[in-house]
C-alpha cells in the first residue's frame, strides 16, 4: 500500500487527514473518537484566555442544501470554546499521552498583545502538544473583539503577532488564515516574515445563508435577530482551492509549508490540495455530517489513487500541479476544440440545446426526433453543454489537430501559443494601439 504518513514542519501524523479546529475538536472525548476511528491529526478548537465566552443558547448554524438536502455549506456563529482555559489544558495533555502519534496541535486567540500569547503559549506547552495554529481567520463574533480576521486582515499584525510567538515558544508555528481579504499573498508574506513554520487556509468565509422571510432575519435566527457567521463545506473549496495555489506560485512564499482547509469530504478533494502545494489537509464540515469514520473512505481512496499513479508517498506527488497555473495570458490563444455528443449515450433530454440556444451560442441543433448535434461553426468551445449534461463523458470537447481550420474563425489550427504581446486581448497592446 501507498505510504500515507505525514511529516508537517516536523509534526508527525500516520496519515494527512487532520480535523481542523472547530466544534469536532472541542473536547476529549470528542478527540479520542476521532482518533479511533483513524484521523491521522487534530487542531484542537481554538482556546483563549478570557473566562468569560458566552456562545448563544440557540441555533448556532445556517445551512445551504443541493439536491436530496445535501450539505453543500455551513454556517457558524459559534465563538471559540466556552469551556475553562484549564479543562481544555488538562484533556490536550491526556490525550497527547495515550495517542503519542497522533499529531496534536492547538489553536490560539487571544487579544493583540504580546504578554497575553506569551502567557498561553507557556500553558499551551506544558501539555506536551506538536503544535500551535494562531486563529487569525474567524470572521464573526471574535473579530468585533480585535481577534480572528482582525489580526488575519492587517499584514502588520499578522508578522507582529507571529513573531511573538516565534520568539516564545519551540513550537512549530501555523498561522490560519482568513478569506475575507483581497489578496491572500499578502497575509502570507507576513506569516513569512514572522517566521511561521507553515501557513493553513481557508478559514471560513464571512456569510449569510438565508434570511427567513416570515421572521425577517438572517438564519439561524436568534430571538428575531441574526448575525453574519463563517462560511465552511463543499461550496467554499473553489475559493481555497485558488488561494492555496497562489501562495504556492507566488515568489515570496513558494515553497512555504501549508495546510490545505475548505469543503475537504473525499480522497480526491484531498489530493487536489496535495497537487496544488498543500502538505497536509484538515476536515470539518464532512466529519459534522457524515461522523468520523469517513476518514477511512478518505486514506482508502487516497492509497488507492496513489498505488495506481505510482505514488509511493504523499510528497511524490505534492505541488505537481503549481506550475501549470498560469495567468490567464499565457493560455494557448491556439488551442481550439469543439463540443462531441455520443448520441448512444445522450438521453435525449435538450438540457444541453436549451442551454446553449438561450444562453450560449446557439451552436446545437435539435431535429424532429429530438436528436441534438453540434454545430462547429458556431461552437466557441465554452463547454457548458458537458457541464449541464446529466449523462457523465456523453458531450466531450475534441481537441482540432494540427493544421485544420476552425470552422468557426477560419484560423488554421497551429501549435504555437501565438505572440501575446500582439493580441488584441492584452492590455499593453490595446494601450499600444
Amino acid at each position: 500500500m501507498a505510504d500515507l504518513s505525514s511529516d508537517f514542519v516536523g509534526i508527525k501524523s500516520p496519515n494527512p487527514f487532520w480535523l481542523a479546529s472547530a466544534p469536532p475538536t472541542d473536547k476529549e472525548y470528542n478527540v479520542r473518537r476521532a482518533f479511533d476511528a483513524g484521523w491521522g491529526g487534530v487542531v484542537w478548537k481554538t482556546l483563549g484566555l478570557d473566562p468569560h465566552i458566552v456562545n448563544v443558547n440557540g441555533p448556532r448554524y445556517g445551512v445551504v442544501y443541493g439536491p436530496d438536502r445535501k450539505v453543500i455549506g455551513i454556517n457558524n456563529i459559534e465563538l471559540i470554546t466556552d469551556r475553562p482555559l484549564d479543562t481544555n489544558l488538562e484533556e490536550i495533555k491526556r490525550v497527547k499521552r495515550d495517542y503519542p502519534d497522533r499529531a496534536m496541535v492547538v489553536s490560539l486567540m487571544v487579544p493583540c498583545e504580546k504578554l497575553c500569547w506569551t502567557e498561553i503559549l507557556a500553558k499551551v506547552e506544558d501539555t506536551g502538544a506538536d503544535g500551535i495554529e494562531l486563529n487569525f481567520g474567524c470572521p464573526h463574533g471574535m473579530s468585533e473583539r480585535g481577534m480572528g480576521a482582525a489580526v488575519g486582515q492587517v499584514p502588520e499584525y499578522i508578522q507582529m503577532v507571529t513573531e511573538w510567538c516565534k520568539a516564545a515558544t519551540a513550537m512549530p508555528v501555523i498561522v490560519k488564515l482568513t478569506p475575507n481579504i483581497s489578496d491572500i499573498r499578502y497575509p502570507a508574506r507576513a506569516a513569512r516574515a514572522g517566521g511561521a513554520d507553515a501557513v493553513s487556509l481557508i478559514n471560513t468565509v464571512s456569510s449569510i445563508t438565508s434570511v427567513n422571510l416570515d421572521l425577517m432575519a438572517p438564519e439561524p435566527t436568534i430571538d428575531g435577530k441574526g448575525s453574519h457567521g463563517g462560511y465552511c463545506g463543499p461550496a467554499v473549496k473553489p475559493i481555497a482551492l485558488n488561494m492555496v495555489a497562489e501562495i504556492g506560485r507566488d515568489a515570496e512564499t513558494a515553497g512555504m509549508p501549508i495546510s490545505g482547509i475548505g469543503g475537504i469530504t473525499t480522497w480526491r478533494d484531498a489530493a487536489e490540495y496535495i497537487a496544488l502545494g498543500a502538505g497536509n489537509v484538515q476536515v470539518c464540515t464532512a466529519a459534522m455530517v457524515y461522523g468520523f469514520k469517513i476518514v477511512e473512505e478518505m486514506k482508502a481512496g487516497l492509497s488507492d489513487w496513489m498505488e495506481g499513479k505510482g505514488y509511493k508517498s504523499v510528497k511524490d506527488f505534492q505541488g505537481m500541479a503549481v506550475p501549470n497555473v498560469t495567468d490567464w495570458q499565457y493560455l494557448n490563444l491556439n488551442y481550439v476544440t469543439k463540443a462531441r455528443i455520443d448520441q448512444d449515450a445522450c438521453i435525449k433530454c435538450g438540457r444541453c440545446y436549451a442551454a446553449c440556444e438561450d444562453t450560449s451560442h446557439q451552436a446545437i441543433s435539435m431535429s424532429a426526433d429530438r436528436t441534438f448535434e453540434v454545430i462547429d461553426e458556431e461552437c466557441v468551445a465554452c463547454n457548458l453543454c458537458v457541464n449541464v449534461c446529466p449523462v457523465e463523458n456523453c458531450i466531450t470537447m475534441e481537441r482540432l489537430p494540427e493544421g485544420a481550420t476552425d470552422p468557426r474563425t477560419g484560423h488554421v489550427v497551429s501549435d504555437d501559443h501565438g505572440d501575446w504581446t500582439q493580441h488584441p486581448n492584452n492590455p499593453s497592446s490595446v494601450a499600444a494601439e
